[in-house]
């Protein structure tokens, strides 16, 4: 199939989707340990954290770190400055999780070090260990030297045959939502934001980067150093190395990737310029100096991590025709939504996502146009209200309840993305752009670099926008968004023209058997055949799918977006044809958004838990930690429904 080459961009969550491609929200299994942390209603609290913010705060962070990829471990020191708001605290709280704590010091004032006295707590399954420094002198800067374990939940480290050029090892961090703590003892909550420095040594010849002033012109040399001026919270620090290298697009943005992926890299983000170019003319300059793009290997379990001044990016999003790109408008518009205003916790994670949705269906319409962004938000919504079908009433709402004892990364669902951004729109909607364009900017001069909550936004909703036309939205309808499940019924429904044509052509086939012309579909962008197919229904015989698959190559795609729907059907409609592909697709992609629907569907047979068993022991050597406990927590699931399931096969 081709992709019209005028429409580029996807801006919606189904195609992007950020740090986190959004999974519907799960119970978590019962933590290991106790938390220590109390639980409170309190909206300011971040119950995912260990750390003591209201007693003192890390201010700045500075690294000195060295890889070692044989061990597969970081090991350094990391020294903060405090700034002490309780005088009568006599201890600094952090969160880690599988770290060797070696040695804590305070700065004397005199140029000396003085040992400090620590206690790392059991650990817990989800949050990890909390440490307890006594600082009975309240120092203005403190030491821990300390080193990661292999297993760290933020990194992976890539043999040279698991990366594009088989050369050189790779190593990469991902820090959102709390795995920061994996590979540095931090206050890791996004409430406390600090500036940071670091200094990194590696092999000669693998290159370094991180979420700071990377340096397009720095030499391959071993030893590098990086200042991030701007404060920023834990989830934002990132680390990535191996053999990189550097193309420009503009004066300020371009592209990093492994040799072979380079020049096909920097084609397909082409558009960059544009895009930031686009956001500075909504809602104001960009303030994070460059904005490069760093290609991952396939490992990557995200579409894209917003890391300041370089997005860490999937490989999966370059398909040659640019129609994957909606990563590059997305992780952009966390410039602002997310980077510049962040979710004091992550049980306000709408404020990150949904505003970044919102601001990413702007970008694209301006760009691209209205046709194309209505079809994203027509997907976005579509699938939303079949999610919400299977959630709780709790997780339904955008101010999420206080998330106690779950994991930040299963709370997190569509919900922040999709009616968080749909809750903007009705807001544009009721009062207008020219209106709501300016209350928007606003609230990222007004929050710049600091952290807020739902409460802190409904006061600044109540006292800057809600007053220019007091008639517009009532109480009651700001409770139904904000507070209660599902979507209002007086929301409105995207609704693209371009779908009904979609529509059409697949009931003509359903009915009578023809396809549609092939001068029709050959114009259709990604998010015509996503409706197509997802339009198809739970099954279709096998002559069907074989038909549409000698007509459209579904089978063995390089689109994820089509990968991640087709194959599920196949699976269910008994189309085996297809298998051998799925598998191929599941076993090299690490992406969970785009692996795990088929998995889902493979582990409703034995026969297809076997396979996918067999698929994963594998992969299970390439795969991201994130990624190896998410398919891991599906099979075992499976397994204990279905025991007599052959077992895995290396």
């Amino acid at each position: 199939m081709r992709f019209a080459p005028l429409l580029l961009s996807c801006a919606c969550l189904l195609m992007a989707a950020c740090s986190k491609d959004a999974e519907p929200a799960a119970q978590p299994e019962p933590t290991t340990a106790k938390r220590a942390a109390a639980v409170t209603t309190d909206r300011s609290q971040d119950e995912s954290s260990y750390a003591q913010p209201g007693q003192v705060r890390i201010t700045d962070l500075a690294l000195d770190l060295k890889l070692d990829f044989d061990k597969k471990q970081i090991d350094g020191s990391a020294t903060y400055t405090l700034d002490w708001t309780d005088k009568a605290a006599k201890a600094l709280v952090l969160d880690t999780r599988d770290l060797t704590i070696e040695q804590v010091s305070a700065d004397d004032g005199k140029g000396g070090q003085t040992p400090l006295k620590y206690a790392l707590a059991p650990a817990d399954k989800v949050f990890g260990s909390k440490l307890t420094i006594e600082t009975p002198t309240q120092p203005s800067k403190l030491s821990i030297r300390y080193h990661t374990a292999p297993t760290a939940s933020g990194l992976q480290w890539l043999d040279p045959s698991m990366t594009e050029g088989k050369k050189l090892p790779f190593m990469f961090s991902q820090s959102q939502a709390i795995h920061a703590r994996s590979w540095v003892p931090l206050q890791d909550t996004p409430s406390v934001r600090f500036t940071y420095s670091a200094h990194v040594t590696t092999p000669t010849d693998v290159m370094v980067l991180m979420s700071a002033n990377s340096d397009p012109k720095a030499a391959r040399d071993g030893d590098y150093s990086f200042r991030m001026e701007h404060p920023i919270p834990s989830y934002l620090l990132a680390i990535a190395a191996g053999d990189l290298v550097f193309k420009p697009i503009s004066a300020r943005a371009g592209v990093w990737a492994e040799p072979a992926m380079s020049e096909k890299a920097t084609k397909e983000f082409e558009d960059t310029e544009k895009m930031i170019a686009t956001a500075e003319g909504l809602y104001g300059p960009y303030r994070w100096g460059r904005y490069d793009i760093l290609v991952l290997p396939p490992s990557f379990p995200f579409g894209g991590m917003e890391n300041p001044t370089m997005t860490f990016a999937t490989p999966t999003v370059i398909v040659g025709d640019k129609s994957l790109v909606s990563l590059v408008s997305h992780e952009l518009a966390h410039s602002w939504s997310g980077n510049l205003v962040t979710n004091a916790s992550w049980k306000d994670i709408w404020l990150n996502e949904g505003f970044t949705t919102y601001v990413q269906g702007r970008i694209t319409e301006a760009l691209y146009g209205v046709e194309l962004a209505e079809m994203e938000r027509q997907i976005d919504q579509t699938d939303l209200l079949a999610e919400v079908k299977d959630m709780s009433p709790a997780d339904q709402a955008l101010a999420l309840p206080p998330l106690t004892e779950r994991d930040p990364d299963q709370a997190l669902s569509s919900v922040a993305y999709v009616k968080g951004a749909w809750f903007l729109q009705f807001l544009e909607q009721r009062f207008g752009r020219d209106v709501f364009d300016p209350f928007l900017r606003g609230w990222f001069d007004d929050h710049a670099f600091k952290s807020a909550n739902t409460d802190q936004f409904v006061a600044y909703l109540k006292d800057k926008l809600l007053p220019k036309n007091p008639n517009a939205v009532t109480a009651a309808e700001l409770d139904a968004w904000l507070n209660q499940p599902g979507i209002p019924a007086f929301a409105t429904k995207a609704q693209s023209r371009g779908f009904a044509l979609v529509d059409t052509a697949r009931i003509a086939w359903l009915g009578s058997g023809t396809l549609p012309a092939k001068q029709a579909t050959d114009e259709w962008v990604t998010q015509q055949w996503v409706h197509f197919i997802e339009g198809l229904g739970e099954k279709l015989g096998v002559e069907q799918l074989k038909a549409l698959d000698e007509a459209y190559h579904f089978t063995g795609t390089a689109n994820g977006e089509i990968a991640m729907r087709w194959y599920p059907l196949t699976i269910r409609s008994g189309y085996t044809d297809a298998q051998e592909a799925a598998g191929a697709f599941i076993e090299r992609v690490g992406r969970r958004k785009l692996i795990m629907p088929i998995y889902a569907e493979l582990v409703k047979t034995p026969e297809g838990l076997a396979f996918a068993q067999q698929v994963f022991a594998r992969a299970k050597p390439a795969s991201h930690p994130i990624t190896a406990q998410s398919i891991q927590d599906v099979l075992d699931k499976a397994a204990r429904a279905q025991p007599q399931a052959a077992p895995a096969k290396p």
